[in-house]
């Protein structure tokens, strides 16, 4: 029996937003929330999936502004036919770990078939979408490159095409905001699936942006639909937006978390520094055994470098490779969330870490395919290796940034 308590309960608001809506000439108050695709879908757009057989890419993430799942609103809702559900990493119920395996299985709540897109294969067969007249996709990203999501939905894209199956995206905030652009390049040599695209590592864009970007310009040429948000402009973060956050995975537990992640997450991948993850503060913290937290503090705030400040720190993480060993480091603070620049104080870090500790192997051989897999080049260790100044390989990561938000233009949705 399908559920009907939750499409009353959000019918009472979709209501709500359709008299808001309806209201010409108001402007929209920066003050006031911002609603997410599955909102407007509902609200306004119901007939693109009115009466359809729909298959839904989604996690924990895709929610109402109610709190309510996207699985059961759609589940439950009279008009929608929802047949099929498609895990990303972590699963659609957020129980699987990261890097884990994801099974085909039945919800348990719903009855509905889940097909793996983090298993056996990372694209949709067409056996997976044979009962599907339409693929929606509702998932919020973090805003930077190395992260499976927006490439489980390029897959999907690709898959959409095959079989001449419309898909729609259900826009949500990049919770970096859509002005802060940084990074390296993704190198070809160096895809993966942690970086499918030529796109730099903090990119700027919602994946509904996105998703426009990769099939233009990758010449995916799926019948795309993406339900624009209400509300949202490029200076909002997270949480300007008033909306409820939910992890993305089990490390980003807070609506500010993908600015650390953004931070530390990439020499994470190298296991020499612990990124706090496996501690109470994942991505805030960087420590080894090795250091001394007080001259790598104080060396690394020498740099004056904007919107940021390193406190020494003591810890000793709770699981993970540095499990119950006392870790010397730093904790980041962000003083200025506008200005911060995350990925200089990365290869900041890594220049430090490595000038203080020469005699540390801080580049792993057995990590350092992963590690430059997600930053997008070798040429950062190279250059930190040769004793290359800070400037020098900041200026070297901007590279191909021009061009990109030239380029990336004619794809946001959003002032």
């Amino acid at each position: 029996m399908k559920l009907i308590k939750p499409f009353v309960i959000t019918f009472t608001l979709f209501c709500a937003i359709c008299m808001n809506c309806s209201q010409e000439g108001q402007a929209q108050d920066k003050n006031d929330p911002v609603l997410p695709g599955i909102d407007i879908l509902l609200a306004e757009q119901l007939d693109l999936v009115k009466h359809k057989r729909v298959g839904l890419i989604t996690n924990p993430t895709g929610i109402t502004t109610t709190l309510l799942s996207t699985i059961e609103t759609l589940y439950s809702h009279p008009q929608v036919n929802l047949v099929a559900l498609y895990a990303p990493e972590h699963g659609v119920r957020g129980d699987i770990p990261a890097g884990e395996y994801v099974e085909h299985f039945i919800d348990k709540k719903t009855k509905l078939p889940v097909y793996s897109l983090y298993g056996a294969t990372k694209k949709p067969t067409a056996k997976m979408l044979k009962d599907v007249d339409i693929l929606l996709f509702d998932i919020q990203d973090i805003g930077v490159r190395p992260y499976t999501y927006i490439y489980t939905m390029a897959y999907a894209m690709v898959a959409a095409q095959e079989n001449t199956i419309p898909f729609i995206v259900l826009d949500r905030p990049n919770p970096l905001g859509g002005e802060l652009i940084e990074g390296p390049i993704l190198e070809e040599q160096f895809f993966s699936f942690i970086g499918l695209y030529p796109i730099p590592y903090i990119h700027g864009m919602t994946v509904g942006e996105l998703a426009g970007f990769f099939n233009e310009e990758f010449e995916i040429n799926a019948q795309l639909k993406v339900v624009r948000m209400q509300g949202w402009s490029r200076d909002l973060l997270f949480e300007d937006t008033h909306l409820p956050w939910v992890p993305t995975s089990p490390h980003v537990p807070h609506a500010r978390t993908p600015f650390f992640l953004a931070t530390t997450g990439g020499f994470g991948e190298l296991k020499t520094l612990n990124e706090g993850v496996g501690y109470t503060l994942p991505f805030e913290y960087v420590g080894a055994e090795w250091i001394d937290a007080d001259t790598l503090a104080e060396t690394l705030n020498a740099l004056s470098m904007e919107g940021v400040f390193f406190r020494p720190v003591f810890y000793k993480p709770y699981y993970g490779a540095k499990a119950g060993i006392m870790l010397h480091g730093v904790h980041i603070h962000i003083t200025d969330y506008t200005i911060v620049r995350p990925i200089k104080i990365q290869i900041a870090i890594l220049k430090t870490v490595h000038d203080l500790y020469p005699d540390q192997q801080l580049f792993d051989p057995a990590r350092l395919d992963m590690f430059t897999k997600a930053i997008g080049t070798d040429k950062v260790r190279m250059m930190i290796e040769e004793g290359r100044n800070l400037t020098d390989i900041v200026r070297e990561c901007e590279k191909g940034l021009e061009a990109f938000v030239k380029k990336r233009k004619k794809y946001l949705l959003y002032e």
